[in-house]
């Protein structure tokens, strides 16, 4: 005889399953978005431009399909969080914002690629939530900048500190100037074919 699971609203899955369905149900939004606001939560980054290798991605976001295919997932927690200051009521003050203008200044800084072609989708979210609900979307859209084309969230690890390799995300789109300063990573063919491998797989 079979066993229904009975279904627990609390169990971690469906926590995060909420974060990410209210998430993706929030309107397109321009990258930054126009006006500044106060949050820290979770977001997503669309592409829809000229790029040829991102085709695949650019073609499912131009069509009237009903899920966008985000090219990056991220999180933006409020001051304080990543040095283990996180209070229960953590002031969240403009951290997503600020998060949402330094992709889009690393996109500008790209020589290959144009602002114009990106969106995103931004939520608010409790910041305990925050880190279950990057981690389940990142599980279930393998977002192409988060799982191969590594180091487009990187950070100028300032000076002095440049004795690390070149990120995937430097390698194919050069332009950052303090990736500039950082050793060789992998070639860009091996990125090339890496991201050609990786979106053949998810077509099918």
């Amino acid at each position: 005889m079979r066993v229904e699971t009975p279904f627990n609203p609390l169990d971690k899955r469906n926590l995060g399953t909420s974060v990410a369905d209210a998430l993706l149900a929030r309107p397109r939004s321009a990258l930054p978005p126009e006006e500044k606001f106060i949050a820290s939560g979770v977001y997503a980054i669309y592409y829809q431009g000229q790029f040829d290798l991102y085709r695949p991605i650019a073609v499912a976001n131009l069509s009237t399909a009903d899920r966008d295919v985000p090219i990056y997932v991220g999180k933006a927690v409020p001051p304080g969080a990543r040095k283990g200051g996180l209070g229960l009521e953590a002031v969240p003050g403009t951290s997503l914002h600020d998060r949402l203008c330094k992709h889009a200044e690393s996109i500008r800084q790209a020589n290959n690629l144009a602002l114009a072609d990106f969106f995103c989708r931004f939520l608010a979210v409790d910041d305990i939530w925050i880190p279950l609900g990057e981690s389940l979307l990142i599980e279930m859209f393998s977002p192409l900048w988060n799982v191969v084309v590594e180091g487009f969230g990187n950070h100028d690890p300032g000076k002095g500190r440049h004795q690390g390799k070149r990120s995937a995300w430097d390698v194919i789109h050069p332009g950052r100037p303090w990736s500039e300063k950082l050793q060789p990573g992998k070639s860009r063919q091996i990125v090339v074919d890496s991201v050609r491998s990786f979106l053949s797989k998810s077509a099918r």
